[in-house]
């Protein structure tokens, strides 16, 4: 059964339950949004590289660091074996080079060293790498790989909140609830959807429910009397989380530039 005749199922037309919110909401979005990862790369290892790059800045400019660097750096081997200094120039553009370039030369070599140089298509290998977490790997697989992967981020933790998808911070939980209403074929376009339309639409402080094509349902619509969920408490939660998981990459948007969500 597709989203679309799922949700049209709900009693009187609107969805009343998360499932069938969840579902409205695949069909809706993917009518206003396209699914694209807005980070220039050509291969798995150029999307890993470039994730990791993300954190804490902006999609432009990872976009306007990667080519240099890609063209210095072509295979794991070349990272692994990276001139630590060298390193850090090429990607000092985007902020935290020292960390970064860090991470950058630790993923070449576990790659190396684990994986005959190439990027595991697996959460649990892809998890092994520096800097990588949950969430960069479900980019990895979804993205490059084409399997359903589901990545959470402060722009998808907020908007499955405020629908009414779930009542959770904890991005793994969140992960394993929408998993279920959702079918897996639209894990990763959902995801890049929700953050898109997190950005454009169900901002932090100030969401523009009066455009927002789920407001028909969202129970937390300020047309509505409804309350968005509060940032700082949902902020204070993320900085927790990316120090306990380690997950250096930021998120992955489609259509515009747009910060990640470290930085937000």
């Amino acid at each position: 059964m597709s989203p679309g005749t799922a949700a049209a199922g709900a009693e009187g037309g609107r969805p009343r339950t998360p499932r069938q919110r969840a579902l409205a909401t695949v069909s809706a979005l993917a009518s206003v949004y396209p699914a694209a990862c807005a980070l220039d790369q050509r291969s798995p290892l150029e999307l890993l590289v470039a994730t990791i790059l993300s954190a804490q800045t902006t999609d432009q400019r990872v976009n306007v660091t990667t080519p240099a660097l890609f063209a210095r750096m072509r295979t794991a081997a070349d990272y692994a074996s990276a001139d630590p200094a060298e390193l850090e120039e090429l990607v000092h553009a985007t902020g935290f080079f020292r960390a970064k370039a860090r991470a950058l030369i630790g993923m070449g070599q576990m790659l190396c060293q684990n994986f005959g140089g190439e990027v595991p298509d697996t959460m649990e290998g892809l998890t092994q790498l520096p800097g990588v977490g949950r969430k960069t790997a479900n980019v990895i697989l979804g993205v490059a790989f084409g399997k359903p992967g589901f990545p959470v981020d402060t722009h998808v933790i907020r908007l499955t909140n405020r629908l009414g998808l779930v009542r959770a911070l904890d991005p793994v939980k969140i992960e394993a609830e929408v998993g279920r209403m959702v079918p897996p074929e639209e894990w990763t376009g959902f995801s890049l959807r929700l953050i898109l339309h997190g950005r454009e639409v169900c901002r932090a402080r100030s969401p523009r429910c009066q455009v927002c094509v789920l407001e028909a349902w969202c129970p937390s619509s300020l047309l509505k009397g409804g309350r968005p969920a509060v940032p700082a408490a949902e902020h204070q939660a993320k900085a927790g989380r990316a120090r306990a998981s380690g997950d250096v990459g930021g998120s992955v948007t489609v259509g515009r530039v747009t910060p990640t969500d470290a930085a937000r």
